[in-house]
């Protein structure tokens, strides 16, 4: 017995393909139609606008708004082209400190950090400023690398306790925001070198856990509530900077000579009536600024040949009547204006640092110009009660 052969008509094979290539021709165009109507597509167009906006950085607000995200592509160029020019605007010196390493944000437009930087836990430095930022997010303790902490003129109103975490971190500026507490956890930070809280007005005191940062050597206090000098800054044993001015100190504690490194002590613009004899033990205090207080007594030794010190003492302060450049706009807040006061008093500081280096007065001339009020190194006012005082002592 042989094979047996089908024998069909060919016709009748292709008649059966395309009718099958047909019928799945009309169920895709049936089915795009189905997609078309559907939200899930929208669903995904949205999704991938989203991922694009947070990979580059852009903030949810530019591109949401009242619940419903706007996936113009225009809308996006114009967010780019924003941030493009942005950047081209910043300071050449910015540019210079730029890095892999190192992340800046400036701008009212951000209200919130991106979401892509919880993924760059490598950065070292974080530069944020005059932004409406509000909240520095919890995942900051996954940054262990993190050196420098930049963070004036926000809107930010706590740190989170996992800040102490940031076992790596040198300095912390927090200055201009609406700070009301600082988190005890800051202790841990045990390397931290610079700590700077000035001007959120609102400050009154200092967790005692911060006694643990005996690395600091700058504090900067100033523009806020301090009825008293923080126990914890009394027991910095390496400090050699505080200002603690435009608070409402009364006296200075007993106590102060325990800070044997500081070199420069800033107290202007507060409610003190007198210096106590231990700042006499303060050896390697050079700068003493006192301005708008209402001293009647101090240690007339401070003032001495002996000592390195120069005192400044400011009986009318040229920032009470601070106004803008063009002389007639107040300055808009009270922060602003601490801000004018605490740059004016910088480059008051830094003019006398320099005259003294290019004409400095010789030793012996020092103590025997404080008699005739001559301007040296210590400038005296003789309408000031205390200079009264002393002239009577001296007569």
């Amino acid at each position: 017995m042989g094979h047996k052969v089908v024998v069909f008509d060919i016709s009748v094979v292709r008649a059966l393909w395309e009718t099958r290539v047909k019928k799945h021709k009309a169920w895709q165009k049936k089915e795009a139609e189905r997609l078309e109507k559907s939200a899930l597509e929208k669903i995904k167009e949205e999704w991938n606008f989203v991922a694009e906006c947070r990979r580059k950085g852009i903030p949810q607000a530019a591109y949401c708004k009242n619940g419903f995200i706007d996936t113009s592509v225009r809308l996006l160029d114009k967010i780019e082209r924003n941030a493009l020019t942005r950047q081209s605007s910043l300071p050449k010196d910015r540019g210079k400190r730029s890095s892999a390493f190192v992340f800046e944000l400036s701008g009212e437009h951000w209200t919130e950090l991106p979401d892509s930087l919880k993924e760059q836990t490598h950065l070292k430095e974080w530069h944020i400023s005059n932004t409406l930022i509000q909240i520095i997010p919890t995942y900051i303790e996954l940054f262990q690398a993190m050196r420098i902490l930049d963070l004036p003129k926000n809107q930010i109103s706590y740190l989170p306790a996992e800040i102490g975490c940031l076992k790596n971190l040198k300095e912390l500026n927090v200055s201009f925001n609406h700070l009301k507490s600082i988190p005890p956890e800051l202790g841990d930070c045990e390397n931290l070198d610079r700590l700077d809280c000035s001007g959120n007005l609102e400050l009154m005191e200092l967790p005692f856990e911060l006694s643990n940062l005996k690395q600091v050597t700058f504090v900067d206090i100033s523009a806020n509530k301090f009825s008293s000098v923080p126990i914890c800054v009394l027991r910095m044993s390496n400090l050699q900077w505080l200002d603690i001015s435009n608070n409402n100190l009364i006296d200075l504690p007993q106590d102060i000579d325990r800070l044997e490194e500081l070199q420069s002590f800033l107290l202007y613009k507060n409610k003190l009536t007198y210096l106590p004899y231990s700042m006499l033990n303060l050896k390697k205090l050079t700068l003493l600024v006192v301005s708008g207080d209402h001293l009647v007594e101090l240690p007339t030794a401070l003032c001495d040949s002996s000592t390195p010190l120069k005192f400044v003492s400011l009986r009318d302060n040229p920032i009470d009547n601070a106004r803008c450049e063009d002389g007639d706009e107040i300055m808009e807040s009270e922060r602003d204006r601490q801000h004018f006061d605490k740059e004016v008093m910088k480059a008051y500081i830094e003019d006398l640092k320099e005259r003294e280096t290019v004409c400095p007065l010789p030793k012996s001339q020092r103590g025997s110009s404080m008699n005739t009020h001559e301007e040296t190194d210590c400038k005296w006012e003789p309408d000031d009660p205390v200079n009264q005082r002393r002239d009577k002592e001296v007569s």
